[in-house]
């Protein structure tokens, strides 16, 4: 089972988290998420646990439980869409500076909810 943790306090620790989970089962893996450029936790993670009745326990016994002076929020981890998922940009559909089809992007022009109004910064 794949558990999404997040409201971590930036100095806890990917052993810290694992050493809490483990309380309740294996864990076979745990990853706090960084940022790219500066290396500081980005304040969530996941935690992998092979047993979903040890996953399940974890996740009920854990979600709102005070870590590190932070309540944690803990929840099974939706499978990320197809393709990666996530924004995109200078593409169709949604994408920025994309003209044409009532895709709704930035400067898109069809089914804008501004009254036509252009924002420029």
């Amino acid at each position: 089972m794949n558990i999404y943790v997040s409201n971590i306090n930036f100095r806890a620790t990917e052993e810290g988290l694992r050493e809490a989970f483990e309380r309740f089962g294996e864990v076979s893996s745990v990853k706090i998420i960084t940022d790219r450029e500066t290396g500081r936790s980005r304040g969530f993670g996941f935690v992998e646990m092979p047993n979903d009745s040890e996953g399940t326990a974890a996740i009920e016994q854990l979600n709102g439980v005070d870590f590190f002076d932070r309540q944690l929020s803990v929840k099974q981890a939706e499978a990320r869409p197809e393709g990666g998922g996530g924004r995109s940009f200078n593409k169709g559909g949604g994408g920025f500076n994309r003209g044409g089809g009532g895709g709704g992007g930035y400067k898109s022009g069809g089914g804008r909810r501004d009254g036509g109004y252009e924002k420029r910064w």
